[in-house]
């Protein structure tokens, strides 16, 4: 639990810090752009006869072309931040070595191979992972029978499953809505230079074409995230699946052959039993079934 806890404040930190930074880095941009454009609308208006051979036109930073793409470039790059820091964090976690780790299962079975199921106990509450948490609940469970533990570890093991898929689900949604953020960008454009056009009629075809190639920017950029972020879901999401199973295969490894006629009615570890008899039967003399099971 603690090292979730790491884990959630490291993720929303560096999250938080990306999009800081980004912040910080285009807004200059964006001032510079607006402070460009005014005196360039004053000379046209001064000498609107006037007619300029085209200059050549310097090759532009990769700063401005994301600046042309327009105000859709900021959660465009926010959400690329964000999709980063989701394929850092799955790499890291999605892992046989963390799920499962070898010191641990070592451990565990040597505790099992002794019989020592409570100090087995201990052993995965105090380290707290995929497999130990799947194998405490089997452990607690072990004196109500083989189906209860059973179904108690298999509930575990897919909630933890769950855990692991709920964040690379969000790889998944970046793929689905970074085109249509793009599109949307470029929707934009194109309306503001057809408005420009339709006030100021074609006298430049060039540079038209230039603004309209500008703001095709912005979906090449939804494009450009969206499709990383589908391929990592599809990744991780089979890598989930192949350490599950090799999970699953250790666990089951750990419980062949487990003597559950021996564990009737026993409570491994320390975790407090809450059910206890009926209070209008405390008193009273107990069922000839209930003998038996004790």
């Amino acid at each position: 639990m603690k090292t979730s806890t790491v884990n959630s404040k490291f993720f929303a930190g560096a999250f938080r810090l990306a999009v800081f930074a980004i912040l910080v880095g285009f807004l200059p941009l964006v001032l510079d752009a607006r402070a460009e454009e005014a005196p360039a609308s004053t000379e046209q208006s001064a000498a609107p006869q006037a007619q300029q051979p085209p200059a050549h036109r310097k090759d532009k930073t990769f700063l401005e072309v994301l600046r042309d793409g327009g105000i859709v470039m900021f959660p465009l790059a926010a959400v690329s931040v964000y999709m980063l820091t989701l394929i850092i964090d799955s790499v890291r976690r999605i892992q046989n070595k963390v799920v499962c780790p070898p010191d641990i299962v070592n451990l565990l079975r040597s505790q099992f191979t002794a019989g020592d199921y409570n100090a087995a106990f201990q052993t995965c509450r105090s380290k707290a992972c995929f497999l130990t948490n799947v194998v405490r609940a089997g452990l607690s469970m072990l004196g109500q029978g083989k189906e209860i533990t059973e179904k108690a570890m298999e509930d575990v093991m897919a909630k933890e499953i769950a855990s692991m898929n709920t964040r690379i689900y969000y790889l998944n949604l970046i793929g689905v809505v970074t085109p249509m953020i793009g599109l949307t960008g470029t929707v934009l454009g194109m309306m503001n230079a057809f408005k420009t056009l339709g006030t100021s009629g074609i006298g430049d075809p060039s540079a038209l074409a230039g603004a309209i190639g500008e703001v095709l920017v912005a979906t090449a950029t939804g494009l450009f995230v969206a499709i990383p972020g589908f391929a990592t879901y599809y990744f991780f999401r089979n890598r989930i699946q192949a350490v599950s199973s090799y999970t699953e295969e250790v666990i089951n490894n750990l419980f062949r052959g487990m003597p559950y006629a021996y564990f009737a009615g026993m409570n491994i570890g320390d975790d407090p039993v809450y059910a206890a008899i009926p209070k209008e039967y405390q008193n009273a003399e107990r069922p000839a079934e209930y003998a038996e099971q004790q």
